[in-house]
Order: structure tokens, then C-alpha cells, then sequence
């Protein structure tokens, strides 16, 4: 399952998971169970750069490597992940992510 996905080209397995719990300040059995739907919506609330990014971060690619990947300098940079980060956090779209929204 989501062998083909951006994440699995940066990560050996589905931690996926774990690192949006982690970073959208939500608990992981408050997650959608469904993996391949938890990753579907995770890539509707995300722009293909910022999925990249998000799974190349967890993985600790490094900086010089993400700024190589994605034309960045070292401003642009910072600002792709503090927006990514912001993003993940925000109630909008950390609500999407949770089991009990999927019930309505």
C-alpha cells in the first residue's frame, strides 16, 4: 500500500502517520485510520512542492540538498518550511486529518 507515493521515495516505510500527528499537534489515534485515505487527504491539503518537501524533511534530507532540489536559497528555504508548517498547524486543515471528520 502507497508504495509509489512521494513519501516512500524518502522514507523505507508509511511513518507518515506519526510525523503529521507530530507536526499538527494531534494524536495519532485521532487520525483517519485508513492509510490510503489519511495520505489522500494529506495530498489535497498540500501543494506537490510542499508534500516533497514535508516527506524530504521527516526523512532529514539535508538543506543543501533540499535547496539543490527545489531551486531555493537559503531565504526561500525557510520560508517554504515555515509555511508547510503553518499550514499543517492550522485548525482548518488539521481537522480534515481527524477520524471524526470523516463521519459527517
Amino acid at each position: 500500500m502507497l508504495e509509489s507515493t512521494v513519501w516512500r521515495q524518502y522514507h523505507k516505510e508509511n511513518s507518515f502517520r506519526e510525523k503529521l500527528a507530530e507536526f499538527c499537534a494531534l494524536e495519532i489515534l485521532e487520525l483517519i485510520k485508513d492509510d490510503k485515505l489519511l495520505y489522500g487527504v494529506l495530498k489535497s491539503k498540500l501543494t506537490k512542492k510542499e508534500l516533497k518537501l514535508f516527506a524530504m524533511e521527516t526523512a532529514n534530507v539535508g538543506d543543501e540538498k533540499l535547496k539543490a532540489d527545489f531551486s531555493y536559497d537559503d531565504e526561500q528555504l525557510q520560508k517554504a518550511k515555515f509555511k508547510l508548517y503553518k499550514k499543517l498547524k492550522q485548525d482548518k486543515t488539521r481537522l480534515e486529518f481527524r477520524e471524526i471528520s470523516q463521519n459527517y
